[in-house]
């Protein structure tokens, strides 16, 4: 019993490679959408960055430039 092989790929075939396609084709899109996420998180991340620093400078300035009060002298309650 010999069985001869079609000329044509069979639909089982086909049909997995089909699969295939799609599954490389959703792969790729995935992993185009996280990289511009990731570019996306690095942005906002630079501004913050950038925002922090300004207010860090503005503080360290507002602090050397404001004398800094004595400290009070503590008074002793006498008893009675």
């Amino acid at each position: 019993m010999s069985a001869k092989k079609s000329a044509g790929p069979s639909p089982e075939s086909i049909a997995r490679s089909e699969r295939q396609r799609l599954a490389a084709e959703d792969g790729a899109r995935a992993i185009a959408d996280v990289e511009r996420r990731a570019v996306d998180i690095r942005k906002n991340m630079a501004r913050l960055r950038e925002l922090r620093e300004a207010r860090d400078e503005a503080d360290a300035n507002l602090r050397a430039s404001s004398p800094v009060p004595a400290p009070k002298k503590r008074t002793r309650k006498l008893p009675r």
